[in-house]
């Protein structure tokens, strides 16, 4: 099957007016809906100050195929994926997720609320290509309205979904910061709800990200963990810019990886002969906690999409990636920080342990995460990778994953910006840093 070329792993993304240009967004709405054929489509954005005019622009391209748009506000992704999904209705996102505030993005989803598939994407491409729209009669073209139901229909079926009584019993006390993002209402909301005592930073939208780099890196997120130093809440709990993500900072104020708050959240929601999915680039310790809790466990290509997909066909009650996306099957096949949010507190709540505590009965393993510059294609790259590390073994699902004597490293092109991710793992912290070094100075010495 052809690749698509201007989706990448989480949609279409670019600078304003640079390579992602309003004739292109509104091509993209007349493509889509040419493509989905459906009466109405919802769309969303995140705080992005770009954000009205790709909105705008796709909207008005929909709506010149005679397609309705329904707008639901500023909101995080999977709260427009959860209004698709009840709704049975296509929708669009304005969002570039984590990337810095000068990016924006298009991200379509399908009408169960999960993102389309490369198949339909490079369907929506080729009619964008062939310029091959369905364009309305005047009196046909589709109407714009706003919806503002979505929001609370989002933070209601959150709340819905864990044990919310032993929550708001369980006096947590959380520090959230959303970031500037679009989580700005819904998470502090979702936590008040909950009884959690919350306090936000960051809660205001600001689409030039004023507070904070959007990623929720360790490194984007001392006011957070300084907070959490002073020993007065129970959790710490950082989003991305369109929330479909989440991070923890511990009750000492120390950071977690996503691998291991994975690992944690699975250990304590899924039961024997569940299944559960995740991308190649994630720890072994998930692998060690499905092994321990009888769970299979199957391994794909990187990006939410494709794990979700994953999940769909193999009935799987969670999947996630080691980014602090995580998707919880029973309340829709997407990534969700919102819903992984509540899944930390649930089990907290009850455990009636601190977070640090928890994370002592997770494997121990240590992950280096870097990147370097693409400067060449990508296959030319693979092929030099395979032939200086010949008689290591290889694992070609995404990228290349090498096998070492007591860890591995997977080298991969980014989905979203031109440069190669290196993941390096071991039970030895000295060794993945070793591993990260070795296969790092190679690419930077092509």
């Amino acid at each position: 099957m052809k690749a698509p070329q201007l989706f990448g792993t989480n949609g279409i993304r670019g600078v304003p007016n640079q390579d992602l240009t309003l004739e292109l967004a509104t091509g993209i709405g007349r493509a889509a809906g040419t493509f989905f054929k459906a009466q109405k489509i919802a769309m969303a954005r995140d705080t992005r100050i770009s954000g009205d005019m790709f909105l705008f622009a796709v909207a008005s391209g929909a709506m010149s195929t005679g397609t309705d748009i329904v707008y639901i506000g500023e909101l995080p992704t999977p709260g427009l994926q959860y209004y698709c999904k009840e709704n049975h209705i296509p929708g669009i996102m304005i969002t570039a997720s984590h990337n810095p505030p000068q990016y924006n993005g298009i991200k379509a989803i399908d009408s169960d609320g999960t993102e389309i598939d490369e198949e339909k994407e490079v369907k929506i491409e080729e009619i964008y290509e062939s310029r091959n729209y369905r364009m309305a009669e005047w009196q046909n073209i589709g109407n714009y309205s706003y919806d503002s139901t979505g929001i609370d229909l989002y933070i209601n079926s959150i709340i819905e979904s864990v044990h919310s009584k032993v929550i708001a019993e369980s006096n947590l006390r959380v520090a959230i910061d959303t970031g500037n993002g679009a989580s700005y209402y819904t998470s502090p909301e979702i936590l008040t709800k909950l009884n959690c005592h919350p306090v936000s930073l960051n809660a205001n939208p600001d689409g030039k990200f004023s507070s904070r780099n959007s990623e929720p890196k360790p490194e984007n997120l001392s006011d957070l963990i300084s907070i959490m130093k002073t020993g007065k809440f129970s959790i710490g709990i950082a989003h991305d810019g369109d929330a479909d993500r989440c991070v923890f900072i511990d009750e000492k104020g120390n950071f977690v990886d996503g691998d291991r708050s994975l690992a944690l959240i699975a250990k304590h929601t899924i039961k024997r002969g569940d299944t559960v999915v995740t991308p190649v680039s994630s720890s072994d310790a998930l692998s060690e906690i499905c092994s321990e809790k009888g769970a299979k466990l199957i391994l794909t290509r990187v990006g939410a999409p494709i794990v979700a997909r994953a999940m769909i066909d193999n009935r799987a009650t969670m999947g996630g990636e080691e980014n602090g996306g995580i998707i919880y099957g029973k309340h829709q096949y997407c990534r969700d920080g919102a819903m992984t949010m509540a899944l930390m507190l649930d089990l907290l709540a009850r455990e009636k342990k601190p977070l640090s505590e928890l994370l002592k009965d997770i494997p121990e393993y240590y992950m280096i995460k870097t990147s370097v510059p693409r400067n060449r294609e990508w296959n030319e790259i693979k092929e030099l990778i395979t032939k200086k590390f010949t008689g290591k073994m290889f694992d070609f699902t995404d990228g290349i994953k090498i096998y070492d004597a007591d860890g591995w490293t997977l080298v991969r092109p980014s989905g979203t910006e031109k440069i190669i991710r290196v993941f390096s793992e071991s039970k030895v912290q000295e060794r993945a840093k070793e591993y990260n070094e070795e296969y790092v100075t190679f690419l930077k010495n092509l």
